[in-house]
């Protein structure tokens, strides 16, 4: 069944308050995470919002949220210390006077005399004041409850700023009540993601503009998310509730764009390149050496971020100096002079040399000009190699990388981990290998 008329869907504004938020002290992960969880649940988040814990600022932007939306959920300043004041704020302008919930009171009681305190320090206190009329929430994990307040036109619900009170306070308490609330008008939202490497947005954009129609993808709507790593392509829909029929959309277009973005699509899972790597090894029974020089042991490091990794990571060596090169790689001295660090001969070398030095089937190897110094003519700031060797061949590419030192790093680890990708994936008598990150 697919809900019709999106005026139906009912709207969600989220306020989050806090000077840390505003200073940068603190990074908003509530609004972010509160986004994606009514998504889900079939709420149509139109407007977030950011405040300073200043009175004036907390009363804007809660009333005009809540003159727009159906519903406005407000996250920080329920505390127990002078800048909290989020509560007290919202009740003066929607009219609900603070009084003492005396069940709320006694709960504060026992839990500070669980800690040891004789008596229930005053600003505490403050955190059993509750608007008149307003639906409590109990706090498993804090002492700030959340509060419902429900108005002629809008519903108000205080949420407290720390992370994991919020997301406690969110399942089930608040999803359930806006369930019971809103059941009937929620449109819920499906997503999928097609991760992709090797290839520029604008050339993705392309491919798949030549492949398939706007049209041939209703009621599926298709968004570009590129970052330094790749491009990932997020299909939604909305307002399907059968989750079969939802299913069976997303399956559809995943089957028509397959053309376009198999030579770089390296999971539809939200997952890491190493991770799909990981699995690969693995899967073959092979193990996996890697050299590093310009990204400093990024690679190995995303590759030992999953659990497991010792399965097929036998070791690694972080060759920055040519000494290193020469001592623990193997790599011939007279080449590094003549060809220079940062050439295809040298990459080949390195990666053929620290699958012999581990006994490893498969060596990985960068090295590259990660800047801001470095660089010459022929060789420019970002110019980067990396080599796979496999199964008794070597393959390496040449790349250059736009950005500052952190991003050819970035793109550089994800360029050789596409490289080995490809080559586990398409054997190893593949063509040319995936072109990394950058565009």
């Amino acid at each position: 069944m697919t809900v019709s008329g999106a005026a139906a869907v009912p709207r969600v504004e989220i306020v989050t308050v806090g000077d840390e938020l505003l200073s940068g002290q603190s990074i908003d992960t509530n609004a972010a995470w509160l986004g994606r969880r009514l998504g889900e649940l079939g709420f149509d988040v139109v407007r977030r919002a950011t405040v300073g814990d200043r009175a004036e600022d907390i009363r804007a932007a809660v009333g005009g949220a809540a003159a727009r939306a159906d519903v406005v959920l407000v996250t920080g300043g329920l505390g127990p210390t002078p800048d909290d004041i989020t509560k007290d704020v919202v009740a003066a302008h929607c009219g609900f006077p603070l009084v003492i919930d005396e069940a709320l009171l006694e709960e504060l009681r026992e839990r500070f005399r669980k800690r040891g305190y004789t008596e229930l320090p005053a600003s505490n206190r403050r955190q059993a004041e509750v608007p008149a009329g307003a639906r409590v929430l109990r706090n498993p994990r804090g002492t700030a409850p959340g509060l419902v307040l429900e108005l002629d036109g809008s519903t108000v619900i205080l949420l407290p700023g720390v992370p994991r009170e919020l997301k406690g306070l969110m399942d089930p308490q608040v999803v359930t009540y806006l369930e019971q609330r809103f059941g009937s008008r929620l449109a819920p939202v499906r997503h999928r993601l097609i991760r992709t490497t090797g290839i520029a947005e604008s050339a993705l954009a392309d491919r798949i503009a030549r492949a398939i129609g706007a049209d041939d993808i209703a009621p599926v709507a298709l968004a570009f998310l590129p970052d330094l790593t790749g491009v990932d392509l997020r299909l939604t829909v909305r307002g399907v509730a059968d989750r079969v029929e939802a299913e069976a959309h997303l399956d559809r277009v995943a089957h028509l764009l397959a053309p376009a973005v198999e030579p770089y699509r390296y999971t539809t899972d939200d997952e890491d390149v190493a991770a799909v790597v990981g699995r690969l090894l693995r899967a073959q029974s092979l193990t996996l050496a890697v050299a590093e020089s310009c990204t400093g042991g990024l690679v190995t490091k995303r590759l030992t971020d999953h659990a497991g990794a010792s399965d097929y990571v036998v070791g690694g060596v972080i060759a920055y100096a040519n000494d290193v090169k020469v001592a623990e790689l193997d790599v011939d001295s007279e080449l590094l002079e003549s060809e220079g660090a940062v050439s295809e001969e040298v990459a080949r070398a390195m990666a053929s040399g620290v699958a012999r030095r581990f006994g490893a089937d498969a060596g990985l190897s960068v090295t590259g000009i990660a800047g801001p110094g470095g660089g010459t003519p022929a060789k420019p700031v970002g110019t980067v190699w990396h080599a796979v060797a496999l199964s008794g061949s070597v393959t390496a590419v040449r790349e250059h990388f736009p950005g500052d030192r952190e991003e050819i790093r970035t793109r550089a680890a994800q360029a050789a981990l596409a490289h080995l990708w490809a080559r586990l994936r398409r054997g190893s008598h593949a063509n040319e290998p995936l072109r990394g990150a950058g565009d």
